[in-house]
């Protein structure tokens, strides 16, 4: 009996430490909204104290496109409102990824090539876990360039694509 005790109570402890552990890479899959042809696939991957975001993007407009992490996880509506205003638990004002003042989720723009194509690898301050994840998040991809600077989204037009950000297994 006692060692059935011991048993279950090391078994409940070592569930404890699995669940608690740091999320390390999340994905998303980017699905067309508002009537484009935008998809995509975005990996966020914990680099030291940083997150290294790498995507790919097609189906877009040749150009820049608003690229940004939205507050909810989300993205059942046609137009991709579901997924509500950029991620902000600071309540800073809109601007660039390399801007002193900014929203978590603003990560600047995207550029689409002659054939629709876009690629970041970009890698900056964020978080995969605790009070200001970006797990159950969402990202979208804009109509239209930010322009870094007008709140709430820079005057990036409709949501072209959204997918909700999810810890990899």
């Amino acid at each position: 009996m006692k060692t059935l005790i011991i048993s279950l109570g090391m078994l409940c402890a070592l569930m404890v430490v699995a669940h608690g552990q740091e999320v390390t890479k999340a994905t998303c899959k980017l699905e067309s909204k508002s009537g484009s042809q935008v998809t995509g696939t975005v990996t966020f991957t914990k680099v030291g104290d940083n997150v290294q975001v790498v995507g790919d993007i097609t189906g877009l407009k040749p150009g820049k496109h608003g690229f940004h992490i939205h507050e909810k996880g989300d993205c059942s509506a046609p137009d991709a409102a579901s997924a509500g205003a950029h991620f902000n638990p600071g309540q800073h004002k809109h601007g660039g990824p390399m801007t002193a003042e900014r929203h978590e989720g603003d990560l600047g723009n995207l550029e689409a090539d002659a054939s629709g194509k876009a690629h970041i690898d970009w890698k900056g301050k964020m978080s995969l876990s605790g009070a200001d994840s970006i797990i159950g998040k969402s990202v979208v991809v804009h109509e239209k360039e930010d322009d870094l600077k007008t709140d709430p989204s820079g005057n990036s037009g409709a949501r072209q694509a959204c997918g909700a950000i999810e810890a990899a297994k």
